[in-house]
């Protein structure tokens, strides 16, 4: 999956938000037909969701177009993929996922809508929302290789709160323990891995040091549900000039050892050797990707 910063949220009944979505330079965008979309509007919103992929999709080539079906468990899934699967598509957003048997489930339904409406390669994006899929994460990461992205949990008020009882902190720390499970299925097999919601539309700095902590923890991107949100997780999540810079230098300083003979080095006063020169090597890797020079 391409390494996406932003995944920001609109209703798929308010096809002027996604514009508004688009035009705030966010990486990808969820249509959503489940919790922000009133039950009477259920069904219409699926046409407007499709004609809305139409127009973006036309806009802009590179953007990352993804659909929040209703979960299975409704039985509103089936018509939901049949109205917005297409060439349009990127993938989905797949709610309420359990363990492996409900990726399957959600999978096979995929390969269905795909060849019937000239879709291919749809990914999904598994929010992490339920106590199961916590317990299961690594099964779930495993379970399909359409499987390409996972969200470590983190929301006030949304289900994963509800399921586990917990009362957010403004750093988070609550949700370590969970993130940290998450994560470590992404690294396991090779998935993007998210961070959640940072809910508070109007603290700003709040978000930076927010998205700064996942960061660090190891993840690459967040869901977000406002635009004013996109520019403030770009600029953390994308890697600067200068930390380019810094890792092509050590890569090209220990590289220069090994041919002197030599497999570790000092480097800017640090200790480095060939373990760091392979970290350095895959992180421009992504930072490349990320910066559009990949």
């Amino acid at each position: 999956m391409h390494p996406y910063r932003s995944i920001l949220f609109v209703p798929a009944h308010k096809p002027a938000w996604a514009h508004k979505a688009l035009a705030s330079g966010a990486d990808c965008i969820v249509i959503d037909l489940e919790d922000s979309v009133p039950a009477d509007l259920k069904e219409s919103a699926r046409a407007t969701a499709r004609e809305t992929l139409a127009a973006l999709r036309q806009e802009s080539s590179r953007v990352g177009l993804f659909v929040r079906p209703n979960a299975l468990d409704t039985k509103m899934a089936g018509a939901d993929l049949e109205a917005v699967v297409g060439p349009d598509l990127t993938g989905l957003f797949t709610p309420k996922i359990r363990n492996a048997t409900d990726v399957v489930r959600w999978e096979t339904l995929i390969d269905w809508f795909e060849a019937r409406n000239g879709a291919d390669g749809l990914e999904m994006i598994v929010p992490v929302e339920m106590v199961d899929a916590i317990n299961n994460a690594i099964e779930i990461a495993g379970a399909s290789p359409r499987v390409g992205a996972m969200i470590g949990p983190t929301s006030e008020h949304a289900d994963i709160a509800r399921a586990v009882g917990y009362r957010q902190s403004r750093e988070g720390s609550e949700t370590l323990y969970l993130r940290s499970r998450i994560l470590l299925a992404c690294r396991q097999f090779g998935l993007h891995p998210l961070t959640g919601l940072w809910e508070d539309l109007e603290d700003l700095d709040g978000l930076a040091k927010f998205a700064d902590y996942g960061l660090q923890l190891g993840f690459r991107g967040q869901i977000l549900i406002h635009p004013s949100h996109v520019p403030v997780v770009h600029d953390v999540y994308t890697p600067s000039d200068d930390e380019v810079a810094y890792h092509e230098e050590l890569v090209e300083t220990v590289e220069k050892a090994i041919a002197d003979g030599h497999g570790a080095v000092r480097f800017r006063g640090t200790h480095v050797d060939i373990a760091h020169m392979e970290k350095a090597k895959e992180w421009l890797a992504h930072a490349r990707l990320v910066r559009g020079e990949g």
